[in-house]
């Protein structure tokens, strides 16, 4: 829906209001045609009901309507005397349009003076939790949304388990853009595991004014482009979602708009230089690590190392010793000796010894293992490691489903581009060797036409050779360079697509994804700031002092305030 239709719904809404309720307006003191005016007939009728003029606000913010209406729904008909429970769920259930009946068939009178607080304990409840739910998610559109880290596509600067708090304010709060959804969710229903929104009507893309724009470095969470699942982690047929209700991804914003960007053996470059990291960033690469004796998963564990397999051996495994290995999620490979590959973790000793296994691990003399800088180099200084070099897929050989998907292209994750990150308002040449790069741009995210024939190609119908983009472009990665679906794998991240930045973390839980029985809490980083120089130190403590010191002071006070009544 774009902006000219916008305004016909909004007006087509002033008219379905005017014809309800003009009646009802002039039963109260007001005049018809007060009813008809957008906007004035808001606040003529928070009069009416007795509420305050800030209401109207609440009456244009998306999602945050859709919880406003229903109560202004019934306030309006309680202001008329209609205060039965079985009314307030008609006008509820009919979507306000049991307000026709009120407004034309009934014989009301206005009631001036009622009272404005619940008759009962239910519904004092009902109305304490329906503000509440207002509240939070106003805060949770437009200024901090609580989000915890799934993949260890950033680890380890970000850690599966972290739980974040993210700053829609930075960048400024992107207003909604689908417009009927439940609120306090994303895009499925918990529980019931239905899609939460409808898709239309849509609101044209609005941002609210920022303290500062998407710069290099940046951890940003933003709305995965390429998403088309409706349950994340769930193999199914593909779905369309609103912008605001794709999958929210969190990465490190490494180019923006106006830059030219490479990867060279692993590295990103930027306008022929190497992008120089933040020092909090903890970049990982794939390393293959070389023990004449083997490199065992003892010293890699000791290292903190965490993303590399274990390989056992078994001379023989019962059909039962196997079904119990899979259900772990190890993989059981029939050969002989039996091979069972895990991850770091290995098998559990408890299912050893509930299952009677035999088995070996086999410290293979080289292993591919995922480390920092500082993991490799004490690494290589063990005695017991002979080499550890950095994987790198050789410039030319190309990967298996990255941007731009086209042989003329044969980039990998170790070595693309140059590529030019487009900037809103900046022209770039079109030809059939260019068109790889923008394609998804102009069709998907600016919202062209595209035909091509023979060398000609066609943008809405007319020829071209040029494109001038209509926003600002993004390029985000993961500092797990080797484990990430980023930009490599489906390119530009839209303006329109920016969420926010992650400020804090205010738990972290090692084990997050084995189940609850297996959590550890990260006490080092509960209560961190994402940004900043050094290394994150915990305010933990500091907050807890805090806590105990305002429990005090309350205790206090109370004790002084009932002294002197």
């Amino acid at each position: 829906m774009n902006g000219s239709q916008w305004i016909i719904f909004i007006l087509l809404i002033q008219i379905i209001h005017f014809l309800g309720t003009w009646k009802l307006y002039v039963k109260a003191g007001r005049k018809a045609w007060e009813a008809a005016i957008p906007i004035y007939n808001a606040i003529i009728l928070m009069q009416i009901i007795n509420r305050p003029k800030w209401w109207v606000i609440l009456l244009f913010i998306p999602i945050i309507n859709l919880l406003m209406f229903p109560v202004i729904w019934v306030e309006t008909i309680r202001s008329f005397g209609r205060n039965n429970l079985l009314e307030t769920w008609l006008v509820i259930l009919t979507l306000g349009f049991y307000i026709y009946y009120v407004n034309y068939a009934l014989d009301v009178q206005y009631v001036d003076d009622r009272s404005l607080h619940p008759k009962t304990g239910l519904g004092e409840w009902v109305s304490s939790i329906v503000f509440a739910i207002v509240a939070a998610t106003v805060v949770h559109t437009y200024f901090i949304q609580p989000y915890v880290i799934p993949t260890g596509s950033l680890e380890r600067t970000l850690r599966v388990g972290d739980f974040l708090f993210v700053s829609k304010y930075h960048y400024g709060a992107r207003t909604p853009m689908t417009t009927v959804a439940a609120p306090m969710v994303h895009d499925t229903l918990p529980l019931i595991g239905t899609r939460s929104y409808l898709n239309k009507p849509q609101l044209p893309y609005f941002r609210l004014p920022g303290f500062t724009k998407v710069k290099r470095n940046d951890i940003v969470v933003f709305s995965w482009p390429a998403d088309t699942v409706r349950v994340f982690f769930k193999k199914e047929k593909g779905v369309k979602k609103p912008i605001d209700k794709k999958s929210n991804y969190v990465k490190r914003c490494v180019g923006i708009p106006g830059d030219s960007l490479a990867v060279i053996d692993g590295f990103v470059y930027i306008n022929g230089k190497q992008l120089q990291l933040s020092d909090r960033a903890k970049p990982q690469y794939d390393y293959m690590a070389y023990g004449q004796k083997g490199v065992s998963s003892r010293l890699l564990m000791e290292l903190g190392v965490n993303e590399f397999n274990r390989l056992y051996v078994s001379q023989t495994l019962t059909q039962v010793q196997k079904r119990a290995l899979q259900l772990a999620g190890h993989r059981v490979y029939e050969s002989q000796p039996i091979q069972i590959l895990t991850d770091n973790k290995g098998i559990d000793p408890n299912l050893i010894r509930q299952q009677r296994l035999a088995l070996k691990e086999i410290a293979d003399r080289q292993r591919i293992v995922t480390l920092t800088d500082e993991m490799a180099t004490k690494l290589r200084d063990n005695s017991a490691i002979d080499s550890v070099v950095k994987v790198i897929e050789p410039k030319g050989r190309q990967g298996i489903n990255l941007f731009p998907q086209n042989p003329e292209y044969p980039w990998n994750y170790d070595n693309m581009g140059a590529i030019y990150i487009p900037e809103k308002g900046s022209t770039v040449p079109l030809n059939l060797k260019s068109l790889p790069l923008y394609k998804k741009i102009i069709r998907d995210y600016e919202q062209n036409t595209i035909e091509v024939s023979g060398n000609q190609i066609k943008i809405n119908g007319e020829v071209a050779d040029t494109y001038t983009f209509k926003q600002d472009y993004y390029w985000m990665m993961g500092d797990n360079r080797d484990h990430s679906e980023d930009s490599r794998a489906w390119g530009y991240v839209p303006e329109d697509h920016i969420v926010g930045t992650p400020i804090f973390i205010w738990m972290s839980i090692e084990n997050f994804t084995d189940g609850l029985g297996n959590w550890e809490i990260r006490w080092d980083r509960v209560f961190t700031t994402v940004h900043g120089e050094g290394e994150p130190k915990s305010y933990f403590k500091w907050f807890l002092i805090a806590l105990a010191a305002w429990f005090v002071f309350d205790f206090i006070r109370k004790r002084k305030k009932k002294g002197t009544a």
